[in-house]
């Protein structure tokens, strides 16, 4: 028997970028990447490197479970 994992990750970029007062080109400065990237991630188009992740959530002075959640879907494959 074996257990099949799909999930879906949610993030909170465009509400912690909104509290700070942040363009999402700002964002993307600050962490060296394009303001598309900081775009795509926000609508849950992109999925970051785990190295990124960690970087928005230093970024924002959050924990990485802060900023980004993992919904998992569990189903069982017999």
């Amino acid at each position: 028997m074996s257990q099949k994992y799909s999930g879906v990750l949610h993030n909170r970029i465009a509400v912690l970028r909104a509290e700070k007062g942040w363009t999402q080109k700002e964002v993307a400065d600050r962490l060296g990447v394009s303001r598309q990237t900081v775009i795509s991630m926000e609508k849950n188009k992109y999925t970051p490197s785990l190295i990124l992740a960690f970087e928005l959530a230093e970024l924002f002075g959050k924990n990485v479970n802060e900023v980004f959640q993992y919904d998992t879907n569990k189903e069982r494959n017999d």
